[in-house]
């Protein structure tokens, strides 16, 4: 689902603007965005946490060339989904 098409579902579901919808997309994104950031983990009941972890420094490969490389050490954003979340896609 395209971030058009998720604006457009929250503006009927909410009976908001499409303006107003997508105004609250982007802050939600923002607000996560800043509290990932900032080492604050985001836990919304039910549905999910979104975490940091750090990423350790590994060894990979050049898809192209095949030469050995090191994958230097990164923060990177985990989700993990609530079990409510879980129950519904398994249906």
């Amino acid at each position: 689902m395209s971030k058009a098409v998720l604006v457009e579902k929250i503006a009927e579901q909410a009976n908001l603007t499409k303006v107003d919808a997508e105004r609250a997309v982007k802050a939600f994104i923002n607000v996560v965005s800043s509290s990932l950031k900032n080492g604050e983990d985001v836990a919304l009941v039910g549905f999910g946490t979104f975490t940091t972890v750090d990423r350790a420094e590994h060894p990979g490969r050049n898809p192209l060339t095949g030469e050995a490389i090191t994958i230097s050490a990164k923060k990177v954003v985990k989700f993990k989904p609530g079990k409510n979340l879980k129950d519904e896609v398994a249906g």
